[in-house]
This record gives structure tokens, sequence and C-alpha cells, in this order.
């Protein structure tokens, strides 16, 4: 009895959406709107599709709250976002840096779809018989 009423209150605590019983306070207008462009920026790492600003995980609550420390320790956007990429990996980051390691993510779509469109290209050719133009030329209408 005692383990099941463990197993039930220890399920319960992990299905609570984090709650954060300090919200953030800032000093200044501009300092909220800086903030705010920041953790738009930034990935959570746990959910994987929302960005820290839009996820309730208890890490983006940390992150969160690391990320206003960074900014009133005198860093700038860019150290933020270094500083997090070299915890987190390039993932962090909903616009990674072009590089040799990310040329496939950046080019990669453009390089399918012109590849797409060359054998389109080369199937119209193909099925498209060459008399048959030459004879459309000669009709009229």
């Amino acid at each position: 009895m005692c383990a099941l009423l463990l197993s039930a209150s220890f399920t319960n605590a992990i299905a609570q959406a984090a709650s954060d019983p300090t919200p953030l306070q800032f000093t200044t207008g501009s300092e909220e709107r800086r903030f705010h462009a920041l953790v738009s920026e930034l990935r959570c790492v746990m959910c994987q599709n929302q960005s820290l600003a839009d996820s309730n995980a208890q890490i983006a609550v940390d992150l969160r709250r690391e990320v206003l420390d960074l900014m009133r320790g005198g860093n700038s956007d860019a150290q933020v976002k270094q500083f997090l990429v070299a915890r987190y990996g390039q993932f962090v980051l909903y616009r990674p840096q072009v590089a040799s390691r990310t040329w496939l993510l950046w080019f990669g779509p453009a390089a399918l779809l012109l590849a797409g469109g060359a054998v389109i290209a080369g199937i119209v050719r193909r099925r498209t018989p060459a008399s048959a133009i030459a004879s459309d030329d000669k009709q009229e209408w």
C-alpha cells in the first residue's frame, strides 16, 4: 500500500509542468526587450521545437535565468549564444552559423530542389519525341 502511494506521488511529480515561483524581474524596458529577443532565438534543449521563451520545461526556466544573469554580467548577445553553444552545441541556435559542418543544413534543400528539377526536366525531354515537335510546326490551324 505504501509503495503504491509513493509511486503515485512520484508519477504526479514527474507529470507536473515546471512552475517558476519567482518570475524574472527586469531593471529596464530595454533589458526586457533584449532578453525576449535573445531567448526567442534560442531553442529549448529538452522540447527541441520550442524556443526558450515558449517552453515550460524546467531546463528552459533555468536557462532563461542563466541568460538573464549572463546579460547582467555584461555579456553581449553573441557571448551569451557562444556560452550556450559551448554547453549544448549548435542545436541550441534556431539559426546555426554557416560553417563547414552546417553546409548541408544551409544549402542541402536548395541542392535537393535543383537536383529534383533536373530529374523532372530529363524525364520530360525523354517522353517528348522529336518528331512530334517538328510535325506541330507544319500544321495549320
